[in-house]
């Protein structure tokens, strides 16, 4: 069965252009040219993945709520940013939303679908996990691969799917210093050193909030990110 791939997008010919593209790959995407039109059909079934650009019509900022309230419905569900808007900030205020990746609409076609296919490789990669690695345990943290849930100190992290797998990549051998393309490859996401940064710094929130004294994540500046287990 095809994946099905939603895109949200004001602009007409844009939409037609990424869903001619895409439905090539042999994917199934539905359209919708705005928020109301998009909450309407994710109530009633979500897709394989969102595709959403920010400003949706009159609402300057639609996609963020849109993108908020997908991820109230699914922790798992791959989100991603798909838009004109380039600035630290928005690229900031969509990751902390929830999302997967944010991506500015001068990337190329086949970029875009390669990243794409990378998420729903990752996800049949979750969905089949090899025995060893159904259930990982380091000190307090606890990953199970058949549920894609993580806890500390048994407190559920609230982690998107990217955030999940790079913790799962780097927990799976602590100490070893994992560099942007290592973590990409073993990761199996295609991102750039910013989003990686902001992924890192709202994983580190994230055990933060549940434990002050969380520092198992660790910079190796130059190098990459390691995982430390506590003592």
């Amino acid at each position: 069965m095809s994946k099905t791939i939603a895109i949200v997008e004001d602009e007409p010919a844009i939409r037609e252009n990424y869903a001619d593209a895409l439905s090539k790959q042999g994917y199934q995407v539905d359209q919708y040219p705005g928020r109301e039109e998009a909450m309407h059909a994710f109530n009633q079934r979500l897709p394989d993945l969102a595709l959403l650009d920010i400003g949706l019509n009159d609402e300057i900022d639609g996609g963020f709520e849109l993108c908020r309230a997908l991820r109230s419905m699914s922790e798992n569900l791959p989100i991603i940013f798909l838009t004109a808007r380039d600035s630290d900030l928005d690229t900031i205020s969509g990751l902390r939303l929830g999302a997967d990746d944010y991506l500015t609409k001068d990337i190329s076609i086949p970029n875009l679908c390669a990243r794409i296919s990378a998420f729903f490789r990752r996800l049949d990669s979750l969905q089949k996990p090899t025995a060893e690695d159904d259930l990982i345990t380091r000190g307090p943290l606890k990953m199970d691969m058949n549920r894609f849930t993580a806890h500390w100190n048994d407190n559920l992290v609230d982690l998107t799917l990217t955030e999940f797998w790079i913790v799962h990549t780097l927990a799976l051998r602590p100490g070893h210093v994992k560099n942007r393309d290592q973590l990409m490859s073993d990761a199996k996401i295609v991102v750039d050193d910013a989003t990686i940064t902001s992924h890192i710094k709202r994983i580190r929130n994230k055990f933060c909030s549940l434990d002050n004294r969380f520092d198992c994540i660790d910079t190796v500046y130059g190098m990459g990110y390691r995982w430390n287990e506590t003592p």
